[in-house]
């Protein structure tokens, strides 16, 4: 299951967009290359798992919008073979941003998380032993 589609992807950036990217024949064929996208796609899915993973349940369930659009934002850049347009890397290095925010839990997803490690104590101890500095062992100090 991937966070994006290729429809998702037709839907936000238009067909011809998408062709002009995977279109990527010797002699073009004006036809979209469907692997290399769903290739893309698999790819976005590891970066954003990697950042997500430690804080939340994989894969995520429902899958949150936020996630949607940083996975679309990600795929569109990974297509390009050259340098993209301003928009495009600037929209980028945002979700980048947003998936360091999240993997340090500046920004929260709705969906399950990881329970924190334990460190093996079970709560606060107390010592039943004499306070060492009480009012009465300080007399004549105070």
């Amino acid at each position: 299951m991937t966070y994006a589609t290729q429809a998702m992807l037709m839907k936000r950036f238009g067909e011809r967009t998408l062709i002009w990217l995977t279109d990527r024949a010797d002699e073009p064929t004006g036809v979209m290359d469907a692997d290399l996208i769903a290739q893309e796609l698999g790819n976005t899915d590891a970066v954003i798992n990697g950042y997500v993973g430690n804080r939340y349940r994989l894969p995520l369930e429902p899958v949150p919008e936020l996630v949607i659009d940083l996975a679309l934002v990600i795929a569109i850049y990974k297509l390009h073979v050259q340098s993209p347009e301003k928009k495009i890397m600037d929209d980028y290095d945002r979700a980048m941003g947003t998936l360091v925010d999240i993997a340090k839990g500046t920004v929260k997803l709705e969906a399950a998380g990881i329970e924190p490690a334990s460190s093996g104590a079970s709560g606060v101890q107390f010592i039943d032993r004499e306070r060492p500095l009480s009012p009465e062992s300080m007399r004549g100090f105070i």
